[in-house]
């Protein structure tokens, strides 16, 4: 279940907002195991997957790093936004294939879960805005 697209984003840094996040990253990467299958009998297609959700806030919360003395640490690399090749592949198939079903269906259902989890989140904490402010839960 999308999220309505016509209404205001939640105030950064609140729960709401991070589920949004969270639930706008799930998409993404349920699109790149869905291409993943679709290519499954594409010879010499290399899976893909996104960035882990940690590393993509990593890359967008909080200030900007500088390095001003030589003794400390400098920035990490921002995130990125789009796929990119996935290191966990064992072995690809004769012709070139590194798609792994088994392995796709499994990360589609883990997505689908935490996508459903975040979706349960968001709900109840718009419940209690509501609530709070007389509508209704």
């Amino acid at each position: 279940m999308d999220l309505p697209r016509n209404r205001p984003s939640a105030p950064q840094g609140s729960l709401v907002a991070l589920a949004e996040r969270r639930l706008g990253w799930l998409d993404r990467r349920q699109a790149v195991l869905a291409q993943n299958v679709a290519h499954a009998d594409t010879p010499g297609y290399r899976p893909r997957d996104v960035i882990g959700f940690r590393q993509h806030l990593a890359g967008q919360l909080g200030p900007s790093l500088a390095r001003t003395q030589p003794g400390h640490l400098g920035p990490s690399r921002p995130a990125q936004a789009g796929s990119q090749p996935d290191r966990a592949v064992p072995e690809a198939a004769p012709d070139g294939n590194a798609v792994s079903l088994d392995r796709e269906a499994v990360r589609i259902a883990e997505t689908d879960t935490a996508h459903a989890l975040a979706m349960a989140v968001h709900r109840s904490f718009t419940g209690m805005f509501r609530l709070t402010l007389g509508r209704g839960g």
